[in-house]
């Protein structure tokens, strides 16, 4: 199928108590020693009101290289849960390496036909960057199920996790938007202005991979979006690399606000301390890369690997602040059986 520039978003349908939440293995591998957390996170769906089931491939102990599977193996499955109506949603295990060698095979048709939530971060970037772009599908950068809603959630305070399990819950139910997202002391103000538009992001070394690739989002998608992204594991050279790529590609200079992730394990950047020309804060890093880019900048923000994550659906409209350090969801992300959403306030 093939979707235009401006074509409204694919919302999938608002999930209801009582419905089939399934745990897939989309990228990466079940290491035994973390079935616990796996466990877990069963219970935090089953909290929130819905039946949950693993997929086949979610096995202790069975791999493929760095895979869960051969990803041909993944891909079938991934699409044996989207054609399955009793399936209302879909969330990945874990993250990974897999899914660039499987977007050529996934059934869009199914996608179009009866769109589901899928949920994660990582690897699964690639997956809502590349649906979005091949179907219109809103994508649920959120907690993955095995470290995350298993994981970084139980180590979280009781009052934050509860905050969590209603505003996820909210989010896959409620056709209404959710409106500000709830901010923390670590949000920063990196470069005050305001903005509104279309939020897309994810992982920032998959954001430029998926547009290497034939399903990259075109650039017309970016015309005043404002776009999230985080990183881990990396070197700050590569950050700046990366950004560089965005800047090169014409993305930077199309977007309207950028919303940055807690970092994680980025080696080479500099304390506040640092000496002059040494090494860069992450915040000088990005407003470098920018220059003369009069967009806000919001930095230090719940999603992505550093924690207990707040969801950022792609493809949903957004308001950004970023001197009063707020960021709203102007539109639901799901929709009604009918297709109805409700208004932007």
């Amino acid at each position: 199928m093939t979707r235009t520039a401006l074509s409204p978003p694919l919302r999938p349908r608002a999930l209801a108590p009582g419905d089939l939440v399934v745990i897939a293995s989309l990228s990466g591998p079940l290491h035994s020693e973390y079935e616990p957390d796996l466990e877990r996170s069963v219970t935090v769906l089953e909290r929130m009101g819905f039946r949950v089931r693993r997929a086949p491939l979610l096995e202790a102990g069975r791999r493929h290289w760095w895979h869960a599977a051969p990803p041909a193996e993944i891909a079938a499955e991934f699409n044996a849960l989207l054609r399955d109506p009793e399936v209302r949603a879909v969330i990945a295990h874990d993250g990974g390496a897999a899914a660039l060698g499987y977007l050529d095979l996934i059934d869009v048709d199914a996608i179009a036909a009866d769109p589901k939530p899928i949920l994660g971060y990582s690897d699964i970037s690639l997956l809502h960057l590349v649906l979005h772009s091949r179907t219109g599908l809103v994508g649920f950068h959120a907690d993955l199920a095995t470290p995350g809603l298993g994981g970084a959630w139980q180590t979280a305070p009781e009052a934050r996790r509860a905050e969590l399990e209603k505003l996820y819950s909210t989010l896959l139910t409620s056709t209404e938007p959710i409106g500000a997202l709830p901010a923390s002391p670590t949000w920063e103000c990196w470069r005050a202005g305001r903005a509104e538009g279309v939020l897309i992001g994810g992982l920032l070394n998959r954001i430029a991979l998926t547009q290497a690739t034939r399903y990259a989002l075109p650039l017309e998608r970016f015309d005043g979006a404002v776009l999230f992204w985080e990183e881990m594991g990396s070197q700050a050279a590569h950050v700046w690399s990366y950004l560089q790529v965005l800047r090169h590609s014409g993305i930077l200079d199309r977007i309207s606000g950028m919303v940055v992730g807690v970092p994680r394990e980025i080696h080479g950047l500099g304390g506040h301390d640092a000496s002059p020309g040494a090494s860069p804060t992450l915040p000088e890093l990005v407003l470098d890369v920018l220059g003369d880019r009069d967009i806000p900048v919001l930095g230090n923000v719940e999603f992505g690997h550093a924690g207990p994550n707040l969801p950022m659906p792609v493809g949903i409209r957004v308001a950004l602040d970023a001197r009063q350090r707020s960021l709203s969801l102007l539109e639901p992300a799901v929709r009604t059986a009918q297709g109805e959403t409700a208004p932007r306030p």
